[in-house]
């Protein structure tokens, strides 16, 4: 079990599956359980908003370090942690990311003028998947053939499992093994040729980088760019999906779009607490703990729930209404503390973009109701297979 954790490899708890919304299990649990320990997966599941934010920023007390042997931005504590994300951020200035919009719009516009006179699309497919990946892959350098393969490696990177199976647990962890490696044999060949050759990407920006006259060392380099990939791509994905997929649920709102888009960025503030693209994070306990009267044990998994805190009863009113008026709202989508994710207003510019110029040109979208829609089978990421779609009138 201690092996299957340390790579990050994340076994869902009884009361969750892929098939169904788990906020009814959230909020049963946390009324009855907010915080309860999992003998079979020795983990301890925190439910309720103040504690999973808690969990979330004390990292001396629940560690990021997974034990992985590919090890990012996200597996690091302080003070490692901030030095690697002082170099890195230099990439995620509120100024670089607004100076990728226009090509971001030009791919939108790309990815939606494919789709002319098309009556059914598929919104994952046929937008949401593409743009993130086309987005990330032009950041770090990377050609456009590969962009389906980067897929295929994120989707296994967060992949999860619903049983404790020998067999489903050793055939995960040998595909997650494989897809790390070629993801590092890749970005080091990229890095390799960058050190020659300095491009205008992010790769070569971080080469250059420097903090109190250090650098990134390669194996940094590499494992920022695993992290890119995977944070940037599947995230955001999600994001793009999860926000159409509640405008389909509350058409009034959709419409009220229609008619004013500049009303998408608070719908996708919203959609970000009510249909989080990241449900749970995990942490690890660094000493034995009297927590609200659970004694947690050095070593032991914590899982933040981070999908039920932003439903949480005592911080937000009506956490189960979708309100694009809601004020304040302090969602954990994005983390807390050290680990508040660097690249969350690209994400949300990519989403407010993409979203608006659909609503441009793809009149009166709804969804298909006679197909059935899958949920990715992951506790870490929360989403849609496909979000099939009607078009037109």
């Amino acid at each position: 079990m201690e092996k299957q954790m340390s790579y990050g490899l994340i076994v869902r708890p009884r009361g969750i599956d892929e098939t169904n919304s788990p906020n009814d299990w959230y909020k049963k649990m946390r009324k009855n359980a907010p915080i309860a320990f999992d003998p079979e997966r020795n983990c301890w599941d925190v439910f309720c908003y103040n504690d999973v934010q808690m969990v979330l920023q004390n990292y001396k007390q629940f560690s990021s370090n997974r034990n992985s042997p590919f090890p990012t931005l996200i597996d690091l504590d302080p003070p490692t942690h901030r030095r690697y994300r002082n170099l890195v951020s230099q990439a995620f200035t509120q100024k670089a990311v607004q100076e990728l919009a226009p090509r971001i719009t030009a791919i939108t516009q790309e990815l939606l003028t494919s789709l002319k006179g098309k009556c059914e699309i598929d919104i994952v497919e046929d937008i949401a998947y593409p743009l993130p990946v086309i987005v990330i892959a032009e950041m770090l350098g990377v050609p456009s053939e590969d962009r389906d393969m980067f897929k295929e490696w994120s989707d296994i990177v967060v992949s999860g499992t619903q049983t404790l199976s020998p067999e489903e647990m050793n055939q995960l962890l040998a595909l997650r093994g494989k897809a790390m490696f070629d993801l590092r044999s890749y970005f080091h060949k990229i890095v390799a040729e960058r050190r020659i050759e300095p491009r205008n990407d992010i790769i070569s920006t971080l080469i250059s980088a420097e903090v109190d006259g250090e650098k990134l060392s390669i194996d940094e380099l590499l494992s920022f760019c695993f992290l890119l990939l995977v944070a940037g791509n599947e995230t955001t994905t999600n994001l793009i999906t999860n926000t159409m997929h509640t405008l389909f649920e509350h058409p009034n709102i959709l419409n009220q779009l229609y008619r004013d888009n500049t009303l998408v960025y608070a719908a996708i503030e919203e959609a970000l607490r009510y249909s989080s693209p990241v449900h749970s994070m995990n942490r690890f306990v660094t000493e034995d703990i009297n927590y609200k009267g659970m004694n947690l044990k050095k070593g032991q998994e914590v899982m933040a729930w981070i999908g039920s805190a932003n439903r949480d009863e005592n911080v937000f009113d009506k956490p189960d209404e979708f309100d694009i008026l809601r004020s304040p709202n302090h969602y954990l989508s994005f983390g807390a503390g050290v680990h508040f994710c660097l690249g969350s207003q690209l994400a949300k510019l990519e989403a407010k973009i993409c979203m608006t110029e659909m609503l441009k040109v793809l009149p009166s979208m709804r969804l298909d109701t006679t197909k059935e829609i899958q949920m990715i089978p992951s506790t870490f990421v929360y989403g849609y297979k496909e979000l099939p779609v009607i078009v037109g009138s």
